[in-house]
């Protein structure tokens, strides 16, 4: 667990990875005075973050890891008023523990970001993970690390194997600065297989997960450019029986994360208080 502030009131986020914990230094900064973050940073627990460096298999499973981030979360909690929300997968496991948690100790709501829901339509076999859906991702995570947009023409790597759309996602990042010229190949490839077998480890832990529908509202934000840009639920419909808020917001997957714009949009909806109406939501 990192604590990116302090405060009575706190903001609790699930964060799984990918960029840094401290990527959310945006949204502390966004909230009042008086709210503090903590991050629940699922790569801190090794049965999680080791499977992205041995081929993507975890020896966990979802609710295992929210059993374990509830004990972080217990162990600082004061008692104060508190707001629970999660970051793409992130969003999966703080769903989970809202669900093992006593209705009493629940948050009024839970906020995704981003996140793809752990229903049928999106557990997938990995071979549904197609190199042209993964390159696009791969770009947009390439530009967020480097602080410059990555972006290739949709559809530009249709029909190419991982190597040919690679040249392209080369190239496009030499041309925003995200890399040197001299970038070579097999070194942008070890960065994408280290990054896709991250996807891979947590595709293979929503597979087997049950999700019950939620005993709370939801809110979800989605970004502008969304892992998913089809489907402005992601999935979460299914779980919502008591409400789903949908939000757009600036950016994309990982960008949302360190925009003042954005970050302005998410400190509203994630603050421990009652959002006031008339905040532009979408009910669904």
């Amino acid at each position: 667990m990192r604590q990116a502030s302090a405060g009575r009131d706190t903001v609790y986020l699930v964060h799984p990875g990918a960029l840094a914990a401290g990527v959310h230094a945006t949204l502390a900064e966004a909230l009042p005075d008086g709210t503090g973050l903590t991050v629940l940073d699922l790569s801190a627990l090794p049965d999680y973050w080791e499977a992205a460096l041995t081929g993507g298999r975890a020896e966990t499973t979802v609710e295992a890891l929210a059993a374990r981030l509830l004990e972080e979360f217990d162990s600082a909690y004061d008692g104060g008023p508190y707001a629970l929300a999660g970051w793409s997968f992130g969003g999966v496991v703080a769903q989970a523990m809202v669900q093992q948690q006593p209705p009493a100790d629940r948050p009024d709501r839970l906020v995704l970001l981003d996140s793809i829901a752990p229903t049928g339509e999106y557990q997938q076999p990995d071979e549904a993970l197609e190199p042209e859906l993964l390159l696009g991702w791969f770009a947009m995570y390439l530009g967020a690390k480097r602080g410059r947009p990555v972006r290739i023409e949709p559809g530009a790597t249709a029909g190419r194997g991982v190597d040919d759309g690679l040249l392209l996602v080369l190239e496009a990042a030499v041309a925003s600065g995200a890399l040197a010229p001299d970038t070579p190949l097999p070194g942008l490839r070890k960065l994408y297989d280290t990054y896709v077998d991250g996807l891979l480890r947590n595709n293979r832990l929503t597979a087997p997960y049950r999700p019950v529908p939620a005993g709370l509202p939801l809110v979800l934000v989605t970004a502008e450019r969304s892992l998913i840009p089809d489907d402005p639920t992601l999935g979460w419909g299914p779980l919502a029986p008591h409400g789903l808020e949908v939000h757009r917001s600036p950016g994309d997957h990982y960008t949302m994360l360190t925009r003042p714009d954005a970050a302005e949009l998410i400190a509203r909806l994630v603050r421990p208080t009652p959002v006031p109406a008339g905040t532009g939501a979408e009910k669904v």
